[in-house]
């Protein structure tokens, strides 16, 4: 009789952790799904605004086909992604889920729009060469960390502080133009979004055990796992594409 409870016990047991890795392996899918239609989202958006006339004269002052300067609206339209994140991020948690899902497809058109000058200082060939080292880079990573038995937790203090100096110093070379200081922080931003990546793949699959009883939490959580990943793969892609890209 005690045997026959210890089986069903074990069962029981069994049948709850295959339904929690199936959940888990559903909930990270998402986040991929929504990470990757982001990624094609804004690939088309910087494709399309970079061969806008009206779009690049909004934007830029222009000598041919190279930018000169910037105008006004291109500043609004740079920083216009970062205060979109923020607004998600602080006020996801207010939002319904379709309002949530708008906003995130929102984040992905305009920072589609601040990348479009890519298209017209870089060759295509780069491009392509530099989407594909920042994927294999990314994918890596990101296995490593869902896979990982190791706490990576102890990292994200230390990688913050970094993303922050790395903002700091980014904002003062606009005004410096240094192109050594450009080179570091292009380097240093490689290595810190890559190990961010395994961090942030680790830390969503330790939310899902806090989410996965409530629906629209679920998919909130979904949206911003989904957020967090595509901004450590597109800042990846960006110092990639600083240290690597061919001027046209």
């Amino acid at each position: 009789m005690n045997d026959m409870f210890t089986q069903t016990t074990r069962n029981r047991g069994m049948e709850q952790t295959d339904a929690y890795n199936m959940g888990l392996r559903a909930y990270m899918l998402g986040i991929y799904n929504y990470m990757g239609s982001a990624l094609v989202l804004t690939g088309i958006v910087a494709l399309l605004a970079s061969q806008s006339p009206v779009f690049l004269s909004m934007m830029y002052a222009m000598d041919g086909s190279s930018i000169t300067g910037l105008k006004p609206m291109a500043w609004l339209v740079m920083f216009a992604p970062l205060g979109m994140a923020l607004w998600l991020n602080f006020g996801i948690n207010r939002m319904s889920v379709s309002a949530a899902q708008a906003s995130f497809w929102v984040f992905a058109v305009l920072m589609g729009l601040s990348l479009s000058s890519i298209f017209l200082s870089v060759t295509g060939t780069s491009i392509t060469r530099v989407f594909f080292i920042t994927a294999g880079m990314f994918g890596a990573m990101s296995i490593y960390g869902y896979t990982t038995q190791r706490d990576l937790t102890n990292w994200g203090s230390f990688l913050m502080m970094g993303v922050i100096g790395l903002v700091i110093a980014s904002v003062v070379n606009l005004f410096l133009q240094s192109s050594a200081l450009q080179f570091a922080i292009s380097v240093i931003g490689v290595f810190a979004f890559t190990a961010l990546t395994a961090y942030d793949t680790q830390k969503l699959k330790a939310l899902y055990y806090q989410v996965s009883q409530v629906g629209e939490q679920m998919t909130k959580a979904t949206i911003m796992g989904a957020l967090t990943l595509y901004m450590d793969f597109i800042n990846i892609f960006i110092s990639l594409m600083q240290l690597l890209g061919e001027r046209r």
